[in-house]
């Protein structure tokens, strides 16, 4: 079992900057993946960015290359999302993710979950 715990998330004006953190605990050491999906209300859970836990290559979604950058430190098992030039439409529930590899978290094989992280743009 990996358990995994978001922070980070708040309240935020259009144009400005959050960093998301994802701690793991647990059986990290089956951690490939890590990456970040948000659920906006009324819409479905959609991938944002994913890093290889050992390589530490990335992938982003469309909506956010660009703006957000992923990163993780190893030494303390978190994982990070920069996320700058926030906009209303970036509002929503952010959620790290667990899997075997980068391209099972794009295509929503999540082994693990957290619990999310709010967050809110304000125009």
């Amino acid at each position: 079992q990996v358990q995994l715990v978001e922070s980070g998330g708040g309240l935020v004006q259009a144009g400005g900057s959050l960093r998301l953190s994802c701690t793991a605990s647990g059986r990290t050491s089956s951690m490939y993946a890590l990456g970040w999906f948000r659920q906006a209300p009324g819409k479905e859970r959609e991938f944002q960015a994913a890093i290889s836990w050992i390589l530490g290559s990335t992938t982003y979604g469309n909506s956010v290359k660009g703006r957000f950058t992923i990163s993780r430190d190893n030494a303390k098992n978190t994982m990070y999302l920069q996320m700058t030039s926030l906009k209303p439409e970036d509002t929503a529930i952010y959620y790290c993710a667990a899997g075997q590899n980068l391209q099972n978290l794009i295509d929503g094989k999540v082994g693990y979950w957290g619990q999310g992280t709010q967050v809110t743009v304000s125009s």
